[in-house]
């Protein structure tokens, strides 16, 4: 995060609040269950076996092997990591989240789950680094972890800044969530288009933003 341009750094603050924003309306539609943490969903699949619950494990399962399914697509769709293989993981991810949203307008709630599990997967491949997530846009726990070692920095007074993007992150994500939530309330899964408006309009920007 910290290695960001300005520019990358502002996009990056604006989908993990996408990321937020769509896994709160999952999580509400779902009852519990997440579109982009998958730590929660490995814990609560792990007390579904324990229990018995098979049909909940079941779908837990499917939502992780569906998330997979969206990293390795995003991977495959960036093709490398300039400013072009953002633009088309974006436009990727954008189309993703419409389907979703016109899935949820025909009442096939489920494919809309699965078309917005897929793109939270294709998010992560937004900002890729020798081949790997070099920003984790869609989860915060690494994020969390980097800015009690950057407080810890500033607490002995060897960076004092080096906490703030990190917070910065983990709260765009918390922003996201909470307007995902208040939109559910009212626009149920039709909150979805916002977010694919945003995604296709955050592809348009990484591609003419500079040369790649």
């Amino acid at each position: 995060m910290r290695a960001l341009a300005p520019l990358d750094r502002g996009m990056a603050l604006l989908l993990a609040g996408l990321a937020g924003y769509v896994d709160s309306l999952g999580f509400l539609q779902l009852g519990g269950v997440f579109v982009s943490f998958m730590s929660g969903n490995s814990t609560r699949l792990a007390a579904s076996v324990a229990s018995g619950q098979w049909l909940a494990a079941g779908r837990l399962m499917a939502i992780l092997a569906v998330f997979v399914l969206g990293s390795f697509l995003g991977a495959l769709i960036a093709g490398g990591e300039g400013t072009r293989s953002r633009s088309r993981v974006l436009l990727f991810e954008g189309l993703l989240l419409a389907c979703a949203a016109l899935a949820a307008g025909f009442g096939l709630t489920p494919l809309a789950i699965l078309l917005m599990v897929t793109a939270m997967g294709a998010e992560n491949s937004v900002f890729l680094r020798n081949g790997e997530v070099g920003v984790s846009l869609t989860y915060m726990t690494g994020t969390l972890v980097k800015l009690g070692q950057a407080l810890a920095a500033r607490a002995t007074g060897r960076d004092r800044t080096a906490y703030r993007p990190y917070l910065a992150l983990w709260a765009g994500l918390t922003a996201g969530a909470v307007l995902g939530a208040l939109t559910y309330g009212v626009l149920g899964l039709a909150a979805l288009w916002p977010a694919a408006i945003l995604a296709l309009s955050l592809s348009l920007v990484a591609r003419f933003s500079r040369a790649a």
